[in-house]
Protein backbone atom coordinates (compact mmCIF):
# COMPACT_ATOMS: atom_id res chain seq x y z
CA UNK A 1 0.00 0.00 0.00
CA UNK A 2 1.05 3.65 -0.74
CA UNK A 3 2.19 5.44 2.48
CA UNK A 4 0.07 8.10 1.94
CA UNK A 5 -2.96 5.52 2.28
CA UNK A 6 -1.44 3.95 4.72
CA UNK A 7 -1.29 7.38 6.81
CA UNK A 8 -4.95 7.99 5.40
CA UNK A 9 -6.11 4.52 6.45
CA UNK A 10 -4.62 5.48 10.57
CA UNK A 11 -7.04 6.35 12.91
CA UNK A 12 -4.38 7.69 14.73
CA UNK A 13 -2.48 9.89 12.16
CA UNK A 14 -4.97 13.13 13.34
CA UNK A 15 -2.77 13.50 16.03
CA UNK A 16 0.05 15.11 14.03
CA UNK A 17 -2.05 17.92 13.70
CA UNK A 18 -1.80 19.06 17.23
CA UNK A 19 2.06 19.14 17.36
CA UNK A 20 3.79 22.23 15.80
CA UNK A 21 6.01 20.30 12.75
CA UNK A 22 9.81 22.20 12.54
CA UNK A 23 9.96 23.91 9.01
CA UNK A 24 12.89 22.74 6.69
CA UNK A 25 12.99 25.00 3.57
CA UNK A 26 9.55 25.31 2.04
CA UNK A 27 8.49 21.97 3.69
CA UNK A 28 8.21 20.28 6.75
CA UNK A 29 11.48 18.76 8.39
CA UNK A 30 11.11 14.90 8.87
CA UNK A 31 11.34 14.07 11.76
CA UNK A 32 12.46 11.09 13.94
CA UNK A 33 14.22 12.37 17.09
CA UNK A 34 11.45 12.07 19.43
CA UNK A 35 13.56 9.57 21.04
CA UNK A 36 15.60 12.92 22.63
CA UNK A 37 13.35 15.39 22.31
CA UNK A 38 9.84 15.38 21.20
CA UNK A 39 7.77 17.57 19.50
CA UNK A 40 5.92 20.12 21.27
CA UNK A 41 1.96 20.03 21.07
CA UNK A 42 0.02 22.55 20.75
CA UNK A 43 -1.72 22.33 23.63
CA UNK A 44 1.87 22.95 25.86
CA UNK A 45 2.13 26.36 25.01
CA UNK A 46 -1.70 26.84 26.38
CA UNK A 47 -1.11 24.93 29.45
CA UNK A 48 1.87 27.34 30.17
CA UNK A 49 0.37 30.19 29.41
CA UNK A 50 -2.98 29.27 31.43
CA UNK A 51 -0.75 28.74 34.47
CA UNK A 52 0.82 32.15 34.02
CA UNK A 53 -2.41 33.21 34.01
CA UNK A 54 -3.26 32.38 37.16
CA UNK A 55 -0.25 33.33 38.87
CA UNK A 56 -0.72 36.88 37.81
CA UNK A 57 -4.77 36.94 38.30
CA UNK A 58 -4.45 34.88 41.97
CA UNK A 59 -0.56 35.06 43.37
CA UNK A 60 -0.17 33.12 46.18
CA UNK A 61 -3.55 31.98 46.05
CA UNK A 62 -3.27 30.28 42.98
CA UNK A 63 -2.12 27.25 45.41
CA UNK A 64 -5.66 26.66 46.85
CA UNK A 65 -7.89 28.29 44.29
CA UNK A 66 -8.41 27.59 40.41
CA UNK A 67 -9.41 25.16 37.81
CA UNK A 68 -6.11 23.05 39.50
CA UNK A 69 -4.87 24.43 42.30
CA UNK A 70 -1.10 24.00 42.87
CA UNK A 71 -0.99 22.39 46.36
CA UNK A 72 -2.56 19.46 44.72
CA UNK A 73 -1.13 20.06 41.05
CA UNK A 74 1.03 16.73 41.39
CA UNK A 75 -1.76 14.47 42.86
CA UNK A 76 -3.59 15.19 40.12
CA UNK A 77 -1.32 14.07 37.64
CA UNK A 78 -1.01 10.90 39.51
CA UNK A 79 -3.61 8.24 37.52
CA UNK A 80 -2.37 9.58 34.27
CA UNK A 81 1.21 8.86 34.85
CA UNK A 82 0.58 5.68 36.44
CA UNK A 83 -1.43 4.81 33.49
CA UNK A 84 1.31 5.36 31.40
CA UNK A 85 4.18 3.32 33.18
CA UNK A 86 1.67 0.52 34.14
CA UNK A 87 1.86 1.49 37.91
CA UNK A 88 -0.55 2.65 40.43
CA UNK A 89 -1.07 6.24 41.38
CA UNK A 90 0.18 5.69 44.81
CA UNK A 91 3.47 4.27 42.64
CA UNK A 92 4.44 7.57 40.60
CA UNK A 93 5.52 10.98 41.12
CA UNK A 94 6.84 13.57 38.95
CA UNK A 95 9.62 15.57 40.10
CA UNK A 96 13.29 16.42 39.71
CA UNK A 97 15.01 15.32 36.63
CA UNK A 98 16.09 11.99 35.87
CA UNK A 99 19.93 11.50 36.69
CA UNK A 100 18.51 13.53 40.20
CA UNK A 101 15.98 10.96 41.12
CA UNK A 102 18.10 8.41 40.24
CA UNK A 103 20.20 9.50 43.03
CA UNK A 104 17.99 9.95 45.50
CA UNK A 105 16.15 6.40 44.94
CA UNK A 106 19.66 5.09 44.97
CA UNK A 107 20.29 7.08 48.97
CA UNK A 108 16.75 4.51 49.43
CA UNK A 109 17.64 1.07 47.37
CA UNK A 110 21.33 0.69 47.14
CA UNK A 111 22.35 0.20 50.46
CA UNK A 112 26.05 -1.27 50.29
CA UNK A 113 27.79 -3.58 52.50
CA UNK A 114 31.04 -4.90 52.56
CA UNK A 115 29.95 -7.93 51.87
CA UNK A 116 27.25 -6.87 49.12
CA UNK A 117 29.04 -3.60 47.74
CA UNK A 118 27.84 -4.04 43.99
CA UNK A 119 25.78 -2.74 41.25
CA UNK A 120 25.29 -4.18 37.96
CA UNK A 121 24.03 -2.24 34.93
CA UNK A 122 24.98 -2.85 30.75
CA UNK A 123 28.00 -1.99 29.27
CA UNK A 124 27.89 1.13 27.37
CA UNK A 125 25.20 2.48 29.30
CA UNK A 126 24.41 6.22 29.04
CA UNK A 127 27.06 8.34 30.48
CA UNK A 128 25.00 10.00 33.35
CA UNK A 129 23.61 6.18 34.88
CA UNK A 130 27.59 5.04 34.55
CA UNK A 131 28.13 8.21 36.15
CA UNK A 132 25.99 8.21 38.97
CA UNK A 133 26.43 4.87 39.67
CA UNK A 134 30.38 5.04 39.81
CA UNK A 135 30.15 7.87 42.30
CA UNK A 136 27.08 6.41 44.53
CA UNK A 137 30.06 3.20 44.79
CA UNK A 138 32.64 6.05 45.92
CA UNK A 139 30.20 7.79 47.91
CA UNK A 140 29.49 4.67 50.00
CA UNK A 141 33.34 4.18 50.19
CA UNK A 142 33.75 1.20 47.70
CA UNK A 143 35.60 1.10 44.84
CA UNK A 144 33.92 1.28 41.47
CA UNK A 145 36.94 -0.89 40.12
CA UNK A 146 35.44 -3.80 41.90
CA UNK A 147 31.77 -2.79 42.83
CA UNK A 148 30.53 -1.66 39.10
CA UNK A 149 29.61 -4.61 37.18
CA UNK A 150 29.26 -4.60 33.84
CA UNK A 151 27.21 -7.04 31.44
CA UNK A 152 28.95 -7.25 28.36
CA UNK A 153 26.81 -7.36 24.76
CA UNK A 154 27.17 -10.96 23.07
CA UNK A 155 24.44 -10.60 20.58
CA UNK A 156 25.43 -8.87 16.97
CA UNK A 157 24.87 -5.84 16.83
CA UNK A 158 25.97 -5.03 20.73
CA UNK A 159 22.53 -6.48 22.10
CA UNK A 160 22.72 -8.18 25.48
CA UNK A 161 20.73 -11.98 25.59
CA UNK A 162 18.30 -12.46 28.28
CA UNK A 163 20.52 -15.60 29.07
CA UNK A 164 23.81 -13.26 29.33
CA UNK A 165 22.23 -10.94 32.21
CA UNK A 166 20.79 -14.23 33.75
CA UNK A 167 24.84 -15.20 34.45
CA UNK A 168 25.87 -12.24 35.50
CA UNK A 169 23.47 -11.89 38.03
CA UNK A 170 23.92 -15.77 39.20
CA UNK A 171 27.57 -14.79 39.34
CA UNK A 172 27.61 -12.04 40.93
CA UNK A 173 24.42 -12.94 42.77
CA UNK A 174 25.91 -12.76 46.49
CA UNK A 175 27.74 -9.34 46.09
CA UNK A 176 24.94 -7.36 44.64
CA UNK A 177 23.54 -4.37 46.20
CA UNK A 178 21.35 -3.39 43.18
CA UNK A 179 20.30 -4.43 39.89
CA UNK A 180 20.18 -1.50 37.34
CA UNK A 181 18.95 -1.72 34.49
CA UNK A 182 17.43 0.36 31.22
CA UNK A 183 13.70 -0.64 29.88
CA UNK A 184 15.36 0.60 26.22
CA UNK A 185 19.29 0.54 25.96
CA UNK A 186 19.98 3.97 24.34
CA UNK A 187 22.36 3.11 21.37
CA UNK A 188 21.19 -0.17 20.50
CA UNK A 189 17.30 0.18 21.11
CA UNK A 190 17.22 -2.90 22.39
CA UNK A 191 14.33 -3.40 24.95
CA UNK A 192 14.40 -6.01 28.02
CA UNK A 193 12.14 -8.38 29.41
CA UNK A 194 11.99 -6.11 32.72
CA UNK A 195 9.63 -8.87 35.23
CA UNK A 196 12.59 -11.15 34.66
CA UNK A 197 15.28 -9.14 35.30
CA UNK A 198 13.57 -8.39 38.22
CA UNK A 199 12.86 -11.56 39.59
CA UNK A 200 16.52 -12.87 39.25
CA UNK A 201 17.66 -9.40 40.60
CA UNK A 202 15.61 -10.15 44.07
CA UNK A 203 15.99 -14.05 44.06
CA UNK A 204 19.33 -12.98 44.46
CA UNK A 205 18.79 -10.79 47.41
CA UNK A 206 19.64 -7.49 45.26
CA UNK A 207 17.28 -4.22 45.22
CA UNK A 208 15.85 -3.78 41.37
CA UNK A 209 15.90 -0.45 39.19
CA UNK A 210 15.03 0.68 35.85
CA UNK A 211 16.03 3.48 33.99
CA UNK A 212 12.79 3.94 31.49
CA UNK A 213 14.12 7.11 29.97
CA UNK A 214 14.05 5.80 26.71
CA UNK A 215 10.75 3.45 27.22
CA UNK A 216 8.06 5.67 28.97
CA UNK A 217 6.05 6.98 26.44
CA UNK A 218 7.53 4.00 24.11
CA UNK A 219 6.38 1.17 25.34
CA UNK A 220 3.71 -0.61 27.17
CA UNK A 221 5.20 -1.06 30.94
CA UNK A 222 4.11 -2.64 33.65
CA UNK A 223 6.17 -1.26 36.43
CA UNK A 224 3.85 -2.38 38.90
CA UNK A 225 3.85 -5.97 37.93
CA UNK A 226 7.49 -6.21 37.31
CA UNK A 227 8.12 -6.11 40.71
CA UNK A 228 10.80 -3.79 40.42
CA UNK A 229 11.94 -1.59 43.81
CA UNK A 230 11.72 1.70 41.41
CA UNK A 231 12.14 3.61 38.63
CA UNK A 232 12.80 6.70 36.83
CA UNK A 233 12.37 8.19 33.20
CA UNK A 234 12.29 11.28 31.90
CA UNK A 235 9.14 12.87 30.14
CA UNK A 236 11.04 14.81 27.19
CA UNK A 237 11.36 12.21 24.80
CA UNK A 238 8.30 9.89 24.08
CA UNK A 239 5.98 12.16 26.02
CA UNK A 240 6.76 15.53 24.37
CA UNK A 241 7.23 17.50 27.84
CA UNK A 242 9.92 19.73 26.51
CA UNK A 243 13.19 19.70 27.00
CA UNK A 244 14.47 19.05 30.91
CA UNK A 245 10.84 18.57 31.47
CA UNK A 246 10.26 17.24 35.16
CA UNK A 247 11.00 13.39 35.29
CA UNK A 248 8.62 10.85 36.84
CA UNK A 249 9.42 8.16 39.94
CA UNK A 250 8.03 4.83 40.66
CA UNK A 251 8.08 3.55 43.78
CA UNK A 252 6.86 -0.15 44.42
CA UNK A 253 3.87 0.01 46.66
CA UNK A 254 5.61 -2.52 49.08
CA UNK A 255 7.76 0.42 50.37
CA UNK A 256 4.20 2.63 50.44
CA UNK A 257 4.54 2.97 54.08
CA UNK A 258 8.00 2.09 55.27
CA UNK A 259 9.05 5.41 56.88
CA UNK A 260 12.28 3.71 58.11
CA UNK A 261 13.50 3.42 54.56
CA UNK A 262 16.44 6.02 55.03
CA UNK A 263 15.82 8.95 52.19
CA UNK A 264 16.74 12.27 51.66
CA UNK A 265 13.37 14.27 52.82
CA UNK A 266 12.23 17.88 52.24
CA UNK A 267 8.93 19.94 53.43
CA UNK A 268 6.84 18.38 50.26
CA UNK A 269 7.04 14.97 51.06
CA UNK A 270 5.72 15.53 54.24
CA UNK A 271 2.01 14.68 54.49
CA UNK A 272 -0.34 17.29 53.51
CA UNK A 273 -2.53 16.73 56.59
CA UNK A 274 0.15 17.71 58.97
CA UNK A 275 2.47 19.90 56.65
CA UNK A 276 1.26 23.30 57.57
CA UNK A 277 1.95 22.41 61.34
CA UNK A 278 5.43 23.21 60.43
CA UNK A 279 6.65 20.76 63.00
CA UNK A 280 10.53 19.96 63.14
CA UNK A 281 9.85 16.47 62.19
CA UNK A 282 8.79 14.36 58.86
CA UNK A 283 6.08 12.11 58.61
CA UNK A 284 5.75 11.29 54.94
CA UNK A 285 3.20 11.09 52.36
CA UNK A 286 2.29 7.40 51.70
CA UNK A 287 4.23 6.20 48.29
CA UNK A 288 6.10 7.90 45.81
CA UNK A 289 5.15 11.15 46.87
CA UNK A 290 7.25 10.66 49.80
CA UNK A 291 10.02 10.78 48.01
CA UNK A 292 9.23 14.48 46.74
CA UNK A 293 11.10 16.92 48.39
CA UNK A 294 10.59 20.69 47.21
CA UNK A 295 7.49 22.59 46.33
CA UNK A 296 6.95 21.70 42.39
CA UNK A 297 7.52 23.25 39.44
CA UNK A 298 3.64 24.29 38.26
CA UNK A 299 5.17 25.83 34.84
CA UNK A 300 7.36 23.07 34.03
CA UNK A 301 4.76 20.80 34.93
CA UNK A 302 1.82 22.11 32.58
CA UNK A 303 3.47 20.50 29.46
CA UNK A 304 3.56 16.78 31.17
CA UNK A 305 -0.07 17.02 32.25
CA UNK A 306 -1.16 18.33 29.01
CA UNK A 307 1.06 15.56 27.32
CA UNK A 308 -0.61 13.09 29.54
CA UNK A 309 -3.89 14.04 28.90
CA UNK A 310 -3.19 13.22 25.11
CA UNK A 311 -1.97 10.13 25.71
CA UNK A 312 -5.14 9.06 27.44
CA UNK A 313 -6.85 10.78 24.34
CA UNK A 314 -4.78 8.77 21.86
CA UNK A 315 -6.08 5.52 23.52
CA UNK A 316 -3.22 5.16 25.97
CA UNK A 317 0.12 3.31 25.36
CA UNK A 318 -1.57 0.05 23.84
CA UNK A 319 -3.16 1.82 21.14
CA UNK A 320 -0.05 4.00 20.64
CA UNK A 321 2.16 1.20 20.31
CA UNK A 322 0.14 -0.98 17.56
CA UNK A 323 0.69 2.10 15.86
CA UNK A 324 4.71 2.44 16.58
CA UNK A 325 4.89 -1.49 15.31
CA UNK A 326 2.95 -0.46 12.01
CA UNK A 327 5.33 2.67 11.35
CA UNK A 328 8.50 1.05 12.55
CA UNK A 329 7.87 -2.39 10.89
CA UNK A 330 7.29 -0.41 7.48
CA UNK A 331 10.92 1.77 8.01
CA UNK A 332 12.58 -1.50 8.75
CA UNK A 333 10.82 -3.55 5.33
CA UNK A 334 11.90 -0.58 3.50
CA UNK A 335 15.53 -1.25 4.72
CA UNK A 336 15.33 -4.90 4.29
CA UNK A 337 13.75 -4.71 0.72
CA UNK A 338 15.45 -1.31 -0.88
CA UNK A 339 19.14 -0.59 1.92
CA UNK A 340 20.22 -3.43 2.77
CA UNK A 341 23.37 -2.38 1.17
CA UNK A 342 23.62 0.47 2.43
CA UNK A 343 22.24 0.08 6.18
CA UNK A 344 22.32 -2.53 9.10
CA UNK A 345 20.40 -2.63 11.52
CA UNK A 346 21.59 -3.24 15.00
CA UNK A 347 18.18 -3.18 16.92
CA UNK A 348 16.89 -6.52 17.53
CA UNK A 349 14.49 -8.03 14.70
CA UNK A 350 11.64 -9.50 16.89
CA UNK A 351 8.99 -6.04 17.67
CA UNK A 352 8.76 -7.61 21.75
CA UNK A 353 12.84 -6.59 21.92
CA UNK A 354 12.36 -3.07 20.62
CA UNK A 355 10.52 0.01 20.81
CA UNK A 356 10.05 3.30 17.78
CA UNK A 357 13.68 3.35 17.67
CA UNK A 358 15.92 1.58 14.67
CA UNK A 359 19.84 1.90 15.31
CA UNK A 360 21.40 1.74 11.89
CA UNK A 361 25.07 1.30 11.03
CA UNK A 362 25.99 2.41 7.30
CA UNK A 363 28.45 -0.15 6.15
CA UNK A 364 30.85 1.31 4.71
CA UNK A 365 32.21 2.73 7.88
CA UNK A 366 32.00 5.76 10.21
CA UNK A 367 33.60 8.23 7.37
CA UNK A 368 30.87 7.22 5.05
CA UNK A 369 28.05 7.15 8.17
CA UNK A 370 28.31 10.63 8.91
CA UNK A 371 28.78 11.17 5.55
CA UNK A 372 25.04 9.94 5.03
CA UNK A 373 24.16 11.24 8.50
CA UNK A 374 24.76 15.16 7.02
CA UNK A 375 23.43 14.42 3.96
CA UNK A 376 19.73 13.39 5.47
CA UNK A 377 19.86 16.23 7.89
CA UNK A 378 20.59 19.02 4.68
CA UNK A 379 17.75 17.13 3.14
CA UNK A 380 15.37 17.47 5.96
CA UNK A 381 15.31 14.37 7.31
CA UNK A 382 16.51 14.57 10.96
CA UNK A 383 17.36 11.91 12.88
CA UNK A 384 20.68 11.64 15.67
CA UNK A 385 24.47 10.30 15.86
CA UNK A 386 25.60 8.30 18.47
CA UNK A 387 29.61 7.96 18.58
CA UNK A 388 31.28 5.61 17.36
CA UNK A 389 29.26 4.58 14.18
CA UNK A 390 25.10 5.10 14.86
CA UNK A 391 21.93 6.46 13.01
CA UNK A 392 19.14 6.44 15.41
CA UNK A 393 15.90 6.47 13.39
CA UNK A 394 13.02 6.68 15.73
CA UNK A 395 9.16 6.84 14.27
CA UNK A 396 7.28 8.33 16.91
CA UNK A 397 3.21 7.36 16.76
CA UNK A 398 1.93 10.32 18.25
CA UNK A 399 3.08 12.76 15.09
CA UNK A 400 5.20 10.80 12.40
CA UNK A 401 3.78 9.38 9.35
CA UNK A 402 4.32 6.84 6.65
CA UNK A 403 4.98 9.32 4.12
CA UNK A 404 8.27 10.54 6.06
CA UNK A 405 9.67 6.98 6.26
CA UNK A 406 9.26 6.43 2.98
CA UNK A 407 11.09 10.00 2.20
CA UNK A 408 13.88 9.07 4.72
CA UNK A 409 14.28 5.77 2.29
CA UNK A 410 14.43 7.78 -0.70
CA UNK A 411 16.87 10.40 0.81
CA UNK A 412 19.06 7.15 1.98
CA UNK A 413 18.60 5.83 -2.15
CA UNK A 414 19.86 9.39 -3.35
CA UNK A 415 22.81 9.84 -1.24
CA UNK A 416 23.43 6.00 -2.09
CA UNK A 417 23.32 6.76 -5.78
CA UNK A 418 25.34 9.77 -5.55
CA UNK A 419 28.06 7.50 -4.08
CA UNK A 420 28.27 5.17 -7.16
Amino acid sequence: MHPTALDQADPLSRFRERFNIPRHGEGELAYFVGNSLGLQSKDAEAAVLAELKVWRELAVEGHFKGERPWLRYLESMNAPLAELVGAQPIEVAAMNTLTVNLHLLMVSFYRPTPERPAILIEAGAFPSDWQAVESQIRFHGFDPAECLIEVQPDEPGGTISMEAIARAIEQHGPRLALVLWPGIQYRTGQAFDLKEIARLGKAQGAAVGFDCAHAAGNLPLALHDSGADFATWCHYKYVNAGPGAVSGIFVHERHAHDNTLPRLTGWYGHKLATRFQMASSFDPTPGAEGWVMSNPPILALAPVRTSLELFREAGGMAALRERSLRLTGYLESLIESELSQVLEVLTPKQPERRGAQLSLRVRGGRAQGRALFEYLAAHGVLGDWREPDVIRISPAPLYNRFAEIRRFADTVLAWSDAQA
